[in-house]
């Protein structure tokens, strides 16, 4: 499983998510976003839809009907109905992830002390491929 960690600075956690979930899409993989809070997925939702006519990623809440067919879905839980391989943890809490290939924590700065605990806590684990990405300019920079 490959672990980002994107400590988000510069843009509305809202606009990464879309990049992130444009960018799985893209490779042919469906997406699950956790947030535990409704109107953080709202926003989200929002966001996801109103990238532009030709951009726009479609996507629905978990507890709504075909929830299953939805290529990006919004979650308070990191259950994939829709078969979702790419997991954004959007709230900037960790939560362990089993069976997703790949899973992303977006984190605020006022958060990184927890997200540095989560990611010492990943020391040593078999098949666990970690990154650290932060933004520069305006711009993600891979830092380890």
């Amino acid at each position: 499983m490959k672990l980002d960690f994107w400590q988000v600075t510069d843009d509305p956690v809202e606009k990464v998510v879309a990049l992130i979930a444009k960018r799985a899409l893209g490779q042919g993989e469906r997406v699950l976003v956790v947030a535990g809070d409704a109107e953080q997925r709202a926003a989200i939702s929002r966001a996801l839809w109103e990238g532009g006519s030709e951009s726009f990623l479609a996507n629905g809440e978990a507890d709504a009907p075909g929830a299953d067919r939805q290529p990006v879905l919004l979650a308070a839980e990191p259950v994939a109905v829709n078969g979702a391989s790419h997991v954004i943890l959007a709230d900037g809490t960790f939560r362990d992830c089993p069976g997703f290939s790949r899973v992303f924590l977006l984190f605020p700065p006022d958060l990184a002390p927890a997200a540095r605990q989560a990611w010492r806590a990943q020391d040593g684990r078999e098949g666990v491929e970690r990154s650290y990405f932060a933004q520069a300019d305006g711009r993600w920079v891979k830092k380890g």
